[in-house]
């Protein structure tokens, strides 16, 4: 069994060279690794792999760039194993990644996705867990203490719309159950939950493991934060809870339509960002902040 590590590439070399490395020190090699550079201005990068001397580790590069959700589809069209994973270029993955996942794809050969235990750390390498991963962790991720747990279909889909616990770029997917669906231009920063909710809603099973497997990096220059400031993330969350709401309760779902109706936990992310919107000085923000959390 074969696991195909997709990693679209933009951003700060070095990091990139310590995920690959994270790669590479797993405990088993059945893996491949396929880093996909789009288009980043320092030709060292390609320097880089053209030096590094492992069958497993495969590099290519866009012409030109991209971005990022069409990075993500070609992740996607690119994989040929029966599960992928799209692997931040700045997070890690801890040596027991990939034998845990082995493990649990024996224990549930039909899932659609695998969401391992992830450590947050910092910019430096440094555990953290700031307001956000405490909510994540402490309140919306289902307690595996006692075994796998596993979500599908409308309990699934609620889970994911009262708040968003799941960490992307650590998550395993069936290849065949993410080709299913495609990434939405008109999203993206919501483009993971986006999809994720379309799995939900074509009967997808996710499951939760205990095993601690996966860093993932939290710093303040990422795209999502820019996006919380300028508050065009909460403008795509507004709509896009919208949107669900009107499609889980066509579907007949309703608890995931008033999960996504009240959407909770999104609103009370805008309510802990107000106070740095605040002090960004950017009126814009501060009031696609406010509609968020008061509309």
């Amino acid at each position: 069994m074969t696991i195909d590590i997709m990693l679209p590439f933009w951003g700060e070399p070095e990091l990139l060279y310590r995920t690959v490395a994270s790669v590479r020190a797993q405990t088993v090699g059945d893996w491949r690794l396929t880093v996909i550079d789009d288009a980043y201005p320092d030709t060292a990068v390609a320097d880089h792999f053209a030096r590094l001397d492992d069958p497993r580790v495969h590099y290519v590069r866009h012409p030109s760039n991209v971005g990022i959700v069409e990075n993500f589809r070609d992740s996607v069209r690119r994989a040929t194993a029966d599960h992928l994973m799209i692997l931040g270029s700045d997070d890690l993955l801890l040596p027991g990644y990939v034998e845990a996942m082995t493990a649990a794809i024996s224990r549930h050969p039909r899932a659609s996705i695998i969401q391992p235990g992830v450590r947050v750390i910092d910019e430096h390498d440094a555990l953290a867990l700031p307001l956000t991963d405490r909510v994540k962790q402490g309140l919306l991720r289902p307690k595996t203490e006692h075994g796998d747990v596993i979500l599908a279909g409308e309990e699934l889909a609620t889970s994911l719309l009262r708040g968003n616990w799941l960490y992307w770029p650590s998550l395993l997917f069936r290849t065949e159950a993410i080709r299913a669906h495609e990434f939405r231009d008109d999203l993206p920063i919501v483009l993971d939950l986006a999809l994720l909710v379309d799995i939900a809603f074509a009967g997808g099973e996710l499951v939760v493991i205990d095993d601690e497997v996966f860093c993932y990096r939290r710093h303040s220059a990422s795209a999502s934060q820019r996006t919380i400031l300028d508050g065009s993330r909460f403008t795509d969350d507004r709509r896009f809870f919208q949107e669900t709401a009107d499609r889980a309760a066509a579907a007949g779902w309703r608890s995931a339509s008033r999960a996504a109706r009240l959407r909770l936990f999104s609103r009370l992310h805008a309510l802990s960002a107000l106070p740095e919107v605040i002090r960004s000085g950017d009126a814009a923000g501060r009031r696609a902040v406010w509609s968020h959390i008061l509309r």
